[in-house]
């Protein structure tokens, strides 16, 4: 029963088109060694030694390799030229070794392989008495045709590899491209949309409540309302431009932003220093919606009065903080909001530093 599953996994592991082939080879060397002058039953056995064991030579190459060259070059040795029954020798199953090792082996064992190849070849024909120069040249030139032909179908198939591992890789990129496009998409949409509702909620509950006893107020209020709303469907149609490669809004676009804050009630007391330098659009993007967001969860969530920003420009980076006088976040947990605008800065390969009591954010992004 041991033999039993080895012998089983031994042929299942065989593809047919190797059985076929092999029954050829074994068939090609029988049928010389039989016709037309029997040979003895030690050449018969290693006749078969050498074509039936090529049945496997996929699955054990190496061992395969060596029990047919081992074969072939024992039966070239005991061929007797003086003998009334010529010995008809037909080295197919060592060429088919010889082609498959070329294609299949590693580096190490086709160095090995072709000394112990060339050996061989010299012993089976230069030893003997039958020293036969024009069948040593024919015996070389099949064997050296037979290695090219395996090395040409090993770098056919490891061009096709090559290829089919670029083709994967640009599939897998331009899927983490796509996936990283939809996450900034949906960023953006989360900033636009949670900004202007966040002041327009905030602009709508005030507007009841001045509405009767000062009637200016409640007018400027509904004002903003509406130019938020204004603004939101811009910046949408900006967001939606992005698809066809357009910019977002940047930095240049912070007295907008700012002043629709205030009209929100939220004094924003803004600084920077340094001179101000070219970004890229990454960066200008990103400054842009992290202030944003910074201001729009001091609106919405902080019940403060004031904040401050601070831009700070140096050689290679750019400084941002927004803090205010309120009482931070009521959490721990960071919503999409604080998510998105922590992807932004990383994306950027900037660092950020949230301190949610208080509610600082300090933000280095780099630009040189």
């Amino acid at each position: 029963m041991g033999l039993g599953p080895w012998w089983a996994e031994a042929f299942g592991r065989v593809p047919r088109a190797d059985a076929v082939l092999a029954a050829v080879v074994t068939a090609a060397a029988l049928v010389p060694a039989l016709v037309p002058h029997p040979q003895p039953w030690w050449a018969m056995v290693l006749t078969v030694l050498s074509s039936v064991p090529v049945l496997w030579r996929r699955v054990w190459l190496i061992q395969v390799c060596i029990v047919v060259g081992l074969a072939i070059t024992v039966l070239e040795l005991a061929y007797n030229p003086a003998s009334s029954e010529p010995l008809l020798l037909a080295p197919y199953g060592p060429l088919v070794c010889t082609y498959t090792f070329a294609e299949l082996a590693r580096p190490v064992w086709r160095t090995a392989g072709i000394v112990v190849l060339s050996v061989g070849v010299v012993v089976s024909l230069v030893v003997p008495k039958h020293n036969d120069l024009d069948v040593f040249r024919a015996v070389t030139t099949e064997f050296v045709a037979a290695y090219a032909l395996g090395v040409g179908t090993r770098a056919r198939r490891t061009h096709a590899d090559a290829e089919a591992e670029r083709t994967r890789r640009t599939a897998e990129e331009r899927a983490l491209a796509a996936a990283e496009e939809r996450t900034r998409i949906a960023r953006d949409m989360h900033d636009i949309v949670t900004h202007s509702v966040g002041l327009m909620t905030v602009q709508a509950e005030a507007g009841p409540l001045v509405v009767r006893d000062d009637p200016a107020k409640a007018e400027a209020a509904f004002e903003a309302i509406s130019a938020t709303g204004r603004e939101a469907i811009g910046q949408l149609r900006v967001l939606l431009g992005t698809l066809r490669g357009d910019d977002g809004p940047g930095l240049d676009a912070l007295p907008a932003l700012i002043g629709r804050v205030q009209q929100a009630g939220l004094a924003v007391h803004a600084e920077e220093t340094g001179t101000r330098r070219r970004t890229s659009a990454t960066v200008d993007i990103a400054a842009y919606r992290v202030i944003q967001e910074c201001l729009t969860n001091t609106v919405r969530h902080a019940g403060a009065r004031t904040a401050r920003l601070r831009l700070c420009w140096q050689d290679h980076t750019l400084g941002i903080e927004v803090s205010d006088d309120g009482h931070g976040s009521a959490g721990s947990r960071e919503g999409h909001g604080l998510t998105g605008m922590r992807e932004r800065v990383e994306a950027c390969g900037g660092t950020i530093a949230i301190e949610p009591r208080g509610f600082t954010v300090t933000v280095t992004l780099p630009i040189g």
